[in-house]
């Protein structure tokens, strides 16, 4: 069977930036070493693999790897996998496009923004607010003083298949200084909090967006991501809990990657429905590559 491949930009304002997806499809004939070894080939944070058809439900099983391993969910694979279905899969099937992951079912929808863009948007699956710590372990394994970590609301582990410790900081500077030491955080990973640090503050590279972030995660090594959308999906979950930067309803434009030499854009929607949560990420997707694997 002939493997197509795509690679797309996602969470990216023009070509070259935001974060690099690799997409292969015809899982279904694909080992899972095989899977594995291409995604480490490819050393993007993460490349995915969807079935060629549906299965019965209507949704695409979707598998996602980093290099170092398999992963249940994470944001911009998501919305790139989405995007190449709606655009060389199934276009006849397009209004909305179904992932079958790891966590369940997550639905991608599209919409046209004001400057006539299309816009993917994923409804994060059920997550759950977790342990909480104190600051100084935290500034010592970023490299910062704990004064320099923003204290109107918890360091805090929040989960969905995955886990991140969502922190935030005073100023971008602060931001822009940070790094993950691994030995610094060992003492935090002998209590369970996982090496994934997704990292914000209210001062922003651009004043027509509301938040920096960036974020860092363990994967042969400490690798960064220039733009992570199960981080923001994340955050939503923890601004809706700590209501101590925006109001219930908030959406929000994050920018991440600078440090990295790869702008994104990502868009946040959070609001409380019946006592639940509801999160939806949205960005925008660039093709810049496709052809067939050998």
């Amino acid at each position: 069977m002939t493997h197509r491949f795509y690679m797309v930009d996602v969470f990216a304002e023009r070509s070259y930036s935001g974060n690099q997806l690799a997409v292969i499809v015809g899982a279904e004939t694909l080992s899972d070493e095989t899977m594995q070894q291409f995604a480490a080939e490819m050393n993007f944070s993460e490349t995915t693999f969807v079935t060629s058809m549906p299965e019965e439900d209507g949704g695409y099983r979707v598998r996602i790897f980093t290099p170092a391993r398999e992963i249940a969910f994470t944001g911009h694979p998501i919305l790139g996998t989405a995007w190449v279905i709606r655009h060389h899969v199934a276009p006849e099937f397009s209004a909305e496009i179904q992932l079958n992951l790891i966590v369940g079912q997550v639905p991608v929808t599209f919409e046209t923004s004001a400057d006539g863009r299309e816009v993917a948007w994923f409804l994060a699956p059920p997550m759950s607010l977790e342990a909480t710590t104190p600051h100084e372990p935290v500034a010592a394994a970023l490299g910062l003083s704990p004064e320099e970590i923003d204290t109107k609301a918890p360091i805090q582990v929040i989960s969905a298949g995955t886990s991140a410790m969502i922190v935030p900081l005073c100023s971008l500077d602060a931001l822009r200084r940070s790094k993950l030491d691994l030995e610094a955080f060992a003492p935090l990973a002998t209590q369970g909090f996982p090496p994934l640090v997704y990292l914000f503050c209210q001062q922003t590279h651009h004043p027509q967006n509301d938040l920096s972030a960036r974020f860092f995660f363990e994967a042969h090594g400490v690798r960064e991501d220039p733009a992570t959308g199960n981080g923001a999906a994340f955050l939503g979950a923890y601004l809706l809990e700590h209501q101590h930067l925006f109001e219930p309803g908030l959406s929000i434009r994050i920018e991440q990657g600078h440090e990295m030499r790869r702008p994104s854009l990502i868009m946040l929607r959070a609001s409380m429905h019946d006592g639940a949560r509801e999160v939806r990420v949205g960005g925008y997707v660039i093709p810049t590559l496709q052809g067939t694997l050998i």
